[in-house]
Formats: C-alpha cells, sequence, structure tokens
C-alpha cells in the first residue's frame, strides 16, 4: 500500500536545527521513499512498510542521538502528490 506522511521534529534543545537538519538527511538517505521539504514539514511518499520501518529508526536513533524531541505525523493512505496539481 502506498502512503503520504507529513512529519515534523520538534527537538527540546536550544539549538534545534541540527538536530532537524541531521534526522531529514538520514531519511533522505533511504532507497525508496520520495522526501519532500517545506518550511514547516517533511512530506515522505511510499510504501508503508518502508515508510513505517524508517520512522521506526530514525525516530528513535534521533532521540539516542540527540535526546528528547516531540514528532507530529499524518498518515493519509495513497501516493497525493498527483492530487496537489488538480
Amino acid at each position: 500500500m502506498k502512503v503520504s506522511v507529513d512529519i515534523s521534529l520538534y527537538p527540546l534543545a536550544d539549538d534545534y536545527m541540527p538536530v532537524v537538519k541531521t534526522f531529514i538527511e538520514r531519511i533522505q538517505g533511504h532507497a525508496g521513499i520520495t522526501v519532500i521539504r517545506t518550511d514547516l514539514t517533511t512530506q515522505l511518499y511510499g510504501d508503508y512498510d518502508l515508510i513505517m520501518d524508517l520512522l521506526k529508526t530514525e525516530m528513535e536513533l534521533s532521540w539516542v542521538t540527540f535526546g528528547p524531541g516531540a514528532f507530529t505525523i499524518k498518515y493519509l493512505p495513497q501516493d497525493l502528490r498527483g492530487l496537489k496539481d488538480e
């Protein structure tokens, strides 16, 4: 199943930009996932299982490496990239 995911990371740190940047760069390194960055969120498009495995790994790594942070995530059960232009 294809999914669209909208994710934001809010690190509980004064110097939050390196945490966010590292998280996004790591996500972009995963094959089979389309990553689109916006000013406020990062959007992921691809296979449900791939994205869920990626988020499981990368969220935990972010917490272990940088400390606590809040993630907000919205999941939609289809690839919505094509619907934006309609």
